[in-house]
C-alpha cells in the first residue's frame, strides 16, 4: 500500500494500489492533528501536532488592518539571512539524536522545503546556508545591528526576537541549542513554549501569525502542493478571515505566480521547472529556514538480504525480494501494536499497512517520494499517451468539481477553477474547464491465491463496494470527483472524471483496486453478492482476505501472531522466504530485547517510535550485531519568520 499516514487526496490515489484490501478514500483541506504514524500526505499541508494538556492561553482581538505593517526586524533580508547562517544545523540534530555519526546529521539536512531526494527538488540556483557565524555577523553590521553582547541599532534598540514553538520536550531541547547559537551572533532569542492547543489553535497561535519566529513542522508528501503556503493570496489576515497557511506573510510575486502554476498543471516538467522557481525564491528570500528532517529507524537481522526502508513507502512494498542467508525458511516481524482489520478501507494504521503489503499486488510503490509502476503496465501519464487533460465547455446545471472539492451542478455562484488555473465565481453561460481522463492498463498473469485470474469484475466490484456509503469508507471524495468509469477489458479502465478535477497523482493508480468476485464465502454466498453494508463483518474482508501478492494469510492468533505462508499462485513465482510471522510484542523495550536476541529478525519504524530504542539499535548496528538504518523522515522541523507585526 502506498503512502503514509495516508489520509487525504494525494493518499487518496496511492490508496487505491493494493488490489485485493482498498484503503479508503480521503478528502479536503485537513486541519492541524495529532502525527501518530510516519507520514501524512494532505491536499494542504498540515504541521505536526505534539499532544500537551496546558492551561489554555487567552489572546486579546486582533484589530482588521493589523499585519501589514512591516516587522522592524525580519522585514530585513540580511537579518533573515543571517539568522540561517548563524544556525549550526548539524548541532541542533545533535542535541536531539546524539547518537548520530556526522554522516547521518548530514542525511537530516534540508536545504528548501523539499527533501532532497524528491522529485521536485531543484538542485540549481538555490541558497544555501552553511554555518558561517562570521558571514551571519557581517550581514547583521551591513543591517545597522552592532555591538555586543546583544547587538542594537542606532536607535539603541537591542536585536531580541521572540521564539514560540510547543512546550514538547523534543523542541525545547534542540532550540535550547539554537538560542545560544543566535547569542553568538549578538542576538536575543526570547522563547515561549505554548501548549500545542494554543499554537495549533483554529484561531490562535500559528492560525493568528502570533508569533516573530516560529517554529513547528510540515510533513512530505510525494506530490509537492505548496500553494496554500507559499502563494500571495494565502497570507492570513483579518481582512481574509485568517483564510491561508503562508504565515510567514511572503508575498514573492514570482514564486506565487510558479507555485500557482505548479498547482494548476499535470505535465511533471513544467511542475519541476515552477517548483524550481519557487525554491530559489525561497531560499533567496529566507522567511523560513529548514532545519532538518526527524530521524525514523529501522532494524533487522543481519540474516536478511534485500530489506529496503524508505521514508515513503512501507518496508514490506518489496517483500518478495527478501531472502535469508542462512537458508532458513521463516521470518519474525514484531509489531507493538495489532492491525484492527485486514480491510484497508476502513483501517489505515501503519502495523495494517505493514501487514496487508504481504498481500496483494499494488498498482505502484511510492519509494524516495515518487512512483513506480508495479502492477500498472507503465505509469498512466499524459506524456505516455493514457491520460488526456482536456479543454471542455461547460454550462448551468453541468456537473463540475467546485473549489470546495465537491460535484455540483453548476449555477451561478458556485467557484471553479477554469482551464486557465483561475479561480472564478461562474456567473452564466460558458465556461472552459480541464477533465482528466485516465486509462490504467494492469499487467497480464496476476491470479489470486485459489489460482483464479484477475478479471475485469473484480474492478467492477471494488469500484461499487469502495464507492458505497454503507461500506463505512471514511470519505467518498475521490468517488464523487468520479464521472464514469468504463471497464474495457480484464486488465483495462478508463476513468472519466468531472470537469475541473485534477488529481496530481491520477497516473499512480485511478481506479479502486479489485476484490475476488468469484470467491465462495462460508455461507456459500458469492462475495459478489454481499451487500456493501455486510462487508465490515465477513471474516473473508476482515480476518483472512483472499491474497494475490506473494504470501497468503493462513492463521491469525488474536494479541499473539499472525502468519503468512508463500503464495504457490503468487505472478513473479513463489517468493524465497516461505513463512513470515508477525508477533505481537507488549511494548518497544521488550521487541528491540528480542531482536538482538534473535527471536524477531524486523523491527520498522511504526515500532521503534522514537525513543530510547532508538539508540539502542543503532548501537547494535554500529557494532554489527543487527542491521540497523536511519532514514530522514518526510517530517521536517522549520522555522518560519514572520515579515510583518501587528
Amino acid at each position: 500500500m502506498a503512502g503514509f499516514t495516508k489520509r487525504v487526496v494525494a493518499a487518496l490515489m496511492a490508496m487505491t494500489m493494493i488490489i485485493p484490501i482498498l484503503a479508503a478514500c480521503g478528502g479536503g483541506a485537513a486541519q492541524p492533528q495529532v502525527i501518530r504514524e510516519t507520514v501524512v500526505v494532505v491536499q494542504t499541508a498540515e504541521p505536526v501536532r505534539e499532544t500537551v494538556v496546558e492551561t489554555v492561553v487567552v489572546t486579546e482581538e486582533v484589530a482588521a488592518e493589523q499585519y501589514t505593517t512591516p516587522h522592524p526586524i525580519l522585514s530585513d533580508v540580511r537579518v533573515r539571512q543571517a539568522i540561517a547562517y548563524c544556525t549550526n544545523r548539524p548541532e541542533l540534530i545533535a542535541s536531539v539524536y546524539p547518537f548520530l555519526t556526522p554522516e547521518q546529521q548530514q542525511n537530516l539536512l534540508m536545504d528548501t522545503f523539499l527533501p532532497k531526494a524528491h522529485w521536485a527538488a531543484a538542485k540549481e540556483n538555490i541558497t544555501v546556508y552553511p554555518f558561517d557565524p562570521e558571514k551571519g555577523k557581517a550581514l547583521l553590521e551591513e543591517a545597522g545591528w552592532t555591538g555586543e553582547p546583544i547587538r542594537s541599532n542606532a536607535n539603541g534598540e537591542p536585536l531580541s526576537l521572540s521564539f514560540t514553538t510547543t512546550n514538547a520536550q523534543f523542541r525545547q531541547t534542540w532550540s535550547a541549542v539554537f538560542i545560544r547559537q543566535m547569542a553568538a551572533c549578538g542576538i536575543q532569542i526570547i522563547p515561549t513554549y505554548a501548549p500545542a492547543s494554543w499554537w495549533f489553535g483554529s484561531s490562535t497561535g500559528l492560525s493568528r501569525r502570533d508569533f516573530e519566529l516560529g517554529a513547528f513542522a510540515w510533513v512530505g508528501q510525494a506530490d509537492p502542493g505548496g500553494q496554500t503556503l507559499y502563494a500571495c493570496n494565502q497570507i492570513p489576515l483579518p481582512s481574509n478571515n485568517w483564510e491561508g497557511q503562508n504565515y510567514m506573510g511572503w508575498c514573492n510575486e514570482r514564486a506565487s505566480r510558479a507555485i500557482i502554476a505548479a498547482n494548476n498543471t499535470l505535465d511533471r516538467a513544467e511542475r519541476i521547472r515552477q517548483y524550481a522557481i519557487v525554491q530559489e525564491e525561497f531560499t533567496k528570500d529566507m522567511v523560513s529556514l529548514p532545519l532538518f528532517n526527524r530521524l525514523e529507524a529501522y532494524a533487522a537481522s543481519n540474516r536478511l538480504l534485500n530489506f529496503k526502508p524508505n521514508p515513503t513507502e512501507y518496508y514490506t512494498a518489496n517483500a518478495d525480494e527478501w531472502e535469508l542467508t542462512d537458508g532458513g525458511d521463516t521470518l519474525v516481524l514484531g509489531f507493538t501494536q495489532e492491525p484492527q482489520t485486514m480491510w484497508s478501507l476502513i483501517e489505515s494504521a501503519a502495523v495494517q499497512r505493514v501487514a496487508v503489503n504481504l498481500l496483494g499486488v499494488p498498482a505502484a510503490t511510492t519509494y524516495d517520494y515518487d512512483y513506480q509502476p508495479v502492477g500498472l503496465d507503465g505509469l498512466s501519464t499524459i506524456e505516455s499517451g493514457r491520460a488526456t487533460n482536456v479543454d471542455i465547455e461547460v454550462k448551468e446545471g453541468d456537473i463540475v468539481w467546485n473549489t470546495d472539492g465537491e460535484a455540483v451542478p453548476l449555477a451561478p455562484g458556485v467557484e471553479i477553477v477554469n482551464a486557465a488555473g483561475e479561480t472564478i465565481t461562474y456567473q452564466g453561460g460558458t465556461v472552459t474547464m480541464k477533465q482528466l481522463t485516465v486509462t490504467d492498463k494492469w499487467i497480464s498473469g496476476i491470479t489470486w491465491e485459489d489460482g483464479e485470474p484477475l478479471k475485469k469484475a473484480d474492478f467492477e466490484l471494488a469500484y461499487k463496494i469502495n464507492c458505497d456509503p454503507e461500506s463505512g469508507v471514511v470519505s467518498l471524495t475521490y468517488c464523487n470527483s468520479i464521472a464514469k468509469i468504463d471497464f474495457t477489458s480484464d486488465t483495462e479502465y478508463t476513468v472519466t472524471f468531472h470537469p475541473g478535477v485534477q488529481w496530481p497523482t491520477y497516473f499512480a493508480g485511478a481506479g479502486l483496486g479489485a476484490y475476488p468476485s468469484h470467491q465462495v464465502l462460508s455461507d456459500g454466498r458469492r462475495l459478489a453478492d454481499v451487500p456493501a453494508a455486510e462487508w465490515q463483518t465477513l471474516p473473508e474482508i476482515i480476518e483472512r482476505p483472499l491474497s494475490n501478492g506473494p504470501y497468503v494469510l493462513k492463521e491469525w492468533v488474536k494479541g499473539q501472531s499472525m502468519t503468512f505462508e508463500a503464495n504457490p499462485n503468487y505472478y513473479k513465482g513463489e517468493v524465497k522466504i516461505k513463512n513470515v510471522i508477525i508477533k505481537f510484542i507488549a511494548d518497544t523495550n521488550q521487541a528491540v530485547a528480542q531482536l538482538l536476541t534473535g527471536e524477531v529478525d524486523v523491527l520498522g519504524s511504526e515500532t521503534l517510535g522514537a525513543g530510547a530504542e532508538v539508540q539502542t539499535v543503532i548501537e547494535a548496528g554500529n557494532r554489527g550485531e543487527i542491521q540497523a538504518f536511519v532514514v530522514a523522515s518526510p517530517t521536517w522541523e522549520h522555522i518560519d519568520m514572520n515579515l510583518f507585526t501587528k
